[in-house]
C-alpha cells in the first residue's frame, strides 16, 4: 500500500471563547485518520460534529490542540502541519493540497478567468512581464476557460469579478480554481451545496476522475446522494467527540 497522503495522529482541537469566561469549547478529540491516493473519505456525523473544522486542521488554517497533522507531499517526507513554517505550508497548498471551502473569497475585481488561471501560473508569472510568463498566463487562461465553460459559467462572464455573481456561480468558480492544478490531496467542504442537478453531476463526475488519477479526497457533502456517488470509505466524525 502506498503510504498515506494525510495522517492524522491523536489531534484534538479546543477553542477557548474568551467572551464566556474562557470556556473551553472541545470540538475534536483524539482523531486518528488517513487518507491514501485513489480514495474518497466521506465524512459524516450531524451538524456542528467537526466536520468543517476536521478539514480545516488538514489544511493549516486551524492549528491542533493536540496530535500531529502530518501531510506527504509529491517529493520528500511528510510535512506536520502542526510544526510547519508559514512558507512550508504555502508550498503544500500550492503543489500538494487543494481545497474547495465553503465560500469563494477572491481578490477584488480580478476577472473570474484569472482567478481560476491563477492557480496554474508559474510563481512570480504574475509580478513580471516577458515571452516566457507572457505564455505561461496564456496557457493558463486557455485552460481556466475549458474549466468554466464545463461547469457551465458563460463566457460573458469570465471577464467579470465573480462578486458580481450568483452564489452558486461563484461556488463553480472555487471549484474551478481548487481542482484545475492536479494536486494530489483535495479536501472539500460541501462543494456542491449551493449548485443544481446538472451541475452537481458535473463535480461529481470530477470528483472520481480525481480519485481515478490516484489523489485522495476527503470531503463533507450534505447532499447524501452525493456522497454515497463519491465514497470509497465513510468515517463518522461523532467517534471523534469528547466523552461527556
Amino acid at each position: 500500500m502506498p503510504p498515506a497522503l494525510l495522517q492524522l495522529e491523536g489531534v484534538s482541537k479546543h477553542f477557548t471563547l474568551h467572551h464566556q469566561g474562557d470556556t473551553e469549547l472541545a470540538v475534536l478529540d483524539g482523531v486518528d485518520l488517513q487518507v491514501f491516493p485513489g480514495e474518497c473519505v466521506v465524512l459524516d456525523g450531524p451538524s456542528g460534529m467537526g466536520k468543517s473544522t476536521l478539514l480545516k486542521l488538514a489544511y493549516g488554517n486551524y492549528r491542533a490542540s493536540a496530535g500531529h497533522v502530518r501531510v506527504c507531499p509529491p517529493a520528500g517526507g511528510p510535512i506536520d502541519l502542526t510544526q510547519a513554517a508559514p512558507r512550508a505550508v504555502a508550498a503544500l497548498r500550492r503543489e500538494t493540497i487543494g481545497y474547495v471551502s465553503q465560500f469563494l473569497r477572491v481578490i477584488p475585481r480580478v476577472p473570474a478567468l484569472d482567478v481560476v488561471a491563477q492557480a496554474l501560473w508559474a510563481p512570480g508569472d504574475d509580478a513580471q512581464a516577458g515571452a516566457h510568463a507572457d505564455a505561461s498566463q496564456a496557457a493558463a487562461r486557455e485552460e481556466a476557460g475549458a474549466w468554466l465553460a464545463r461547469l457551465r459559467i458563460p463566457p460573458e462572464l469570465w471577464a467579470l469579478p465573480p462578486a458580481t455573481f450568483s452564489g452558486g456561480e461563484q461556488q463553480r468558480v472555487n471549484i474551478a480554481r481548487s481542482l484545475i492544478r492536479p494536486r494530489p490531496l483535495l479536501l472539500l467542504d460541501e462543494p456542491t451545496a449551493s449548485l443544481d442537478a446538472a451541475n452537481t453531476q458535473t463535480v461529481v463526475a470530477l470528483i472520481r476522475e480525481a480519485v481515478a488519477r490516484g489523489a485522495g479526497v476527503l470531503g463533507v457533502f450534505h447532499d447524501p446522494a452525493v456522497s454515497a456517488a463519491v465514497a470509497t470509505r465513510r468515517v463518522n466524525v461523532a467517534s471523534f467527540k469528547r466523552a461527556a
